[in-house]
């Protein structure tokens, strides 16, 4: 009878005139549905190949895309499922169009990897994007990294789709990008590749004739950026040796040799599974964490999208999240003043694309600014090399999604910085949050990047549909394979180090 007492009192309401109050709505439910809208809007309905970017009135999609892109709308489209914005039946026949595509899409036999540009309606590859910029056709590391998470999204999420998803997955090989005789700056040997052409590109490159492709120059070697998926998931399939994990470097050594980084690491030597690993680490108004290449929330928090990172690296990543989502609301409300914060790689407000950070926060000592001018922080590097000047910031540049990624440690702030964007600045249109706005002059970028759209999914996905994403990424083989690696580490990170920004729910 119990049971029966509250829906009982709601109809005596209701027949007596009575108004009953009704729950007011998550806003994060509502920032999920228009941001799916603009994900609807860039995929075209043949192919089911979500287009890179679109206008802020969701009109006109470039005709381009990705397999970041690509990858980031499959993924979405189980968050929209499971947060019922669409039916189960819609989710499937969506997934299922763009995996009978992503079959057909020419790519790289001998890898299994795709191209990074295609032509979203007709999955041609491109050598010329729509704006006549000529391009070589590329195959990247990092790109096919996201598309591979996705797809193992995909066999997780969908059982039905489980097959055909595992079709293009299986022939994705990360061992090809792997170079195990590639010596990091701390000697260590193993790392992964940028990429490679399959003609011989200008510019550097390494021609691989046993391979018949030409490598990029460059590896990456720091374990704080994004690539770090595409190792994970070469770990997780056995194409790449475990010890890679090990191989990056958590900062750059702390000698004068390597004075040029953004300033001084601290931390100690130790060896995991027969690698000398440095745990270094830098301090940023009185927050120790691990930084990454540039500053930015996309390299630190996009990977734990997909691998429960926290939890699995309790004494590494779990204490190393937390701290660079404080250091960053720190940097935005405190030490540069804008009053919002979270930055990461987005729109410029005032045209193109920018690369925006922290840059007290990334290794690369002409890193990403947070702010249009370019504002410099330079802490210097113990006797090796002076201080600058103390840093002069100016137009802020926020971008959302960076706010988005940090739900998981700072829900609170997460909401109120959101809720002060869309209110105070103008950043919300038809399809969510606009890509980044200028914080002073109020200049906002009006359009929808899909790879910043599909993080903004992925985590309320993850905040509102407890961890769906994870839950369908995590198969038991990936996780016998990977958990250990990040449970034994420590970071030179202190327990229980205060973090005052993160409070509240």
């Amino acid at each position: 009878m119990r049971r029966l007492l509250v829906p009982l009192l709601a109809l005596a309401m209701i027949l007596s005139g009575t108004q009953v109050a009704q729950a007011a709505p998550d806003p994060l439910r509502t920032y999920a549905k228009d941001t799916w809208k603009s994900l609807v809007a860039m995929t075209d309905p043949a192919t089911g190949l979500v287009a890179d970017n679109i206008p802020g009135d969701l009109s006109a999609p470039d005709a381009y895309t990705s397999p970041t892109n690509i990858g980031g709308y499959l993924w979405s489209a189980v968050v929209a499922r499971e947060l019922g914005l669409i039916s189960s039946r819609e989710a499937t026949q969506r997934v299922d169009r763009t995996l009978t595509t992503l079959a057909a899409l020419r790519h790289h036999d001998e890898s299994g990897m795709f191209y990074n540009w295609y032509d979203p309606h007709t999955g041609a590859v491109l050598t010329v994007l729509p704006d006549g910029t000529a391009v070589t056709p590329f195959l990247s590391s990092v790109d096919n990294g996201w598309l591979a998470a996705a797809l193992q999204v995909v066999e997780g999420a969908f059982p039905s789709l489980r097959g055909k998803a595992a079709r293009v997955l299986d022939r994705m090989d990360f061992g090809f990008f792997f170079n195990p005789a590639a010596v990091s700056p701390i000697g260590t040997r193993g790392l992964i590749r940028g990429g490679f052409w399959d003609t011989q590109p200008p510019g550097c490159s390494v021609a691989s004739p046993a391979d018949g492709v030409w490598f990029t120059c460059n590896h990456y070697d720091i374990t704080v950026t994004e690539p770090r998926m595409a190792t994970y998931l070469g770990i997780g399939s056995g194409q790449i040796p475990a010890t890679a994990y090990f191989d990056t470097m958590r900062t750059l050594p702390d000698s004068c040799d390597y004075s040029w980084q953004e300033m001084q690491p601290r931390g100690f030597t130790t060896t995991h599974l027969g690698r000398q690993v440095y745990e270094g680490s830098y301090r940023y108004r009185g927050i120790t964490f691990v930084p990454s290449w540039g500053g930015d929330m996309f390299e630190a928090l996009m990977p734990d999208l997909f691998v429960p990172e926290a939890a699995w690296g309790p004494r590494s990543w779990g204490r190393n999240h937390p701290a660079t989502v404080a250091a960053q609301i720190e940097h935005g409300l405190n030490d540069a003043g804008y009053g919002y914060w979270g930055f990461s790689p987005a729109s410029n407000p005032f045209g193109g694309y920018g690369v925006y950070g922290v840059d007290a926060m990334g290794m690369d000592t002409d890193g990403y600014p947070s702010d249009v001018e370019g504002g410099k922080y330079d802490a210097g590097f113990g006797d090796c090399r002076p201080a600058g000047p103390p840093a002069v910031y100016g137009d802020g540049v926020v971008t959302p999604h960076a706010a988005f990624l940090a739900l998981p440690y700072a829900p609170g702030p997460v909401r109120a910085n959101l809720a002060k964007m869309k209110n105070n600045l103008g950043a919300y249109g038809p399809g969510g949050f606009y890509d980044a706005v200028a914080v002073r002059s109020g200049t906002v970028a009006q359009r929808y990047l899909s790879l910043d759209q599909s993080m903004i999914m992925g985590a309320l996905g993850n905040y509102l549909a407890q961890d769906v994403i994870k839950k369908a990424f995590v198969t038991p083989r990936f996780e016998r394979a990977v958990r250990p690696l990040l449970a034994r580490e420590t970071f030179n990170v202190p327990a229980g180090q205060r973090l005052p920004q993160l409070g509240g729910r």
